[in-house]
């Protein structure tokens, strides 16, 4: 395993610390998509770049913004790669992301118990109390929600309503 240099390290954390396009609250390093910068030579550099999911839109401007912040700094070339291996799960979502969606009035994915694949079950739009894992409102914390529908203003998102406060709100899905 190579070790990364000083400055490969100082590159990453500009180029994690742009804020994703799509939920600007969160930077690419909260949100778990920037996986390595390699520098080849003193001025050029190549970022490994992971999307939430394969055909991302948002990963255009996620490169655009990263070469940006990492020519500020002096690199005179900059490759962002899109690397789908391993992919990205909301398990990379950073604690402190977390608590940026549920600050912003995201409701942040649930942790996963195991590694293994998300379970899909079939049945009622609504999640109740007993579920092991409920999605809480973000507003008001009741455990109580229905599910409005499996996508809103992006993929990676359900649109969900609490069944106490009534408001709306965004459920960032487990992947």
């Amino acid at each position: 395993m190579v070790t990364a240099t000083h400055l490969e390290t100082e590159l990453l954390e500009l180029a994690g610390s742009v804020p994703d396009p799509e939920l600007p609250v969160l930077t690419l390093q909260e949100l778990g998509v920037v996986r390595a910068v390699r520098l080849h030579g003193n001025d050029t550099a190549e970022v490994d770049l992971t999307p939430t999911y394969t055909g991302c839109p948002a990963i255009e401007a996620m490169s655009v913004d990263i070469e940006r912040v990492l020519r500020a700094h002096g690199m005179r070339e900059v490759t962002v790669r899109t690397v789908l291996t391993p992919a990205w799960t909301t398990d990379d979502i950073s604690p402190e992301g977390r608590r940026k969606l549920q600050e912003f009035g995201i409701a942040p994915p649930r942790v996963r118990s195991d590694s293994g694949p998300v379970p899909l079950t079939l049945g009622p739009t609504r999640t109740h109390a007993a579920e092991a894992e409920p999605v809480r409102c973000p507003h008001c914390g009741f455990a109580d929600t229905e599910l409005l529908s499996r996508f809103s203003s992006t993929a990676c998102k359900a649109l969900r309503r609490c069944l106490a406060c009534r408001e709306p709100f965004d459920h960032f899905k487990e992947l």
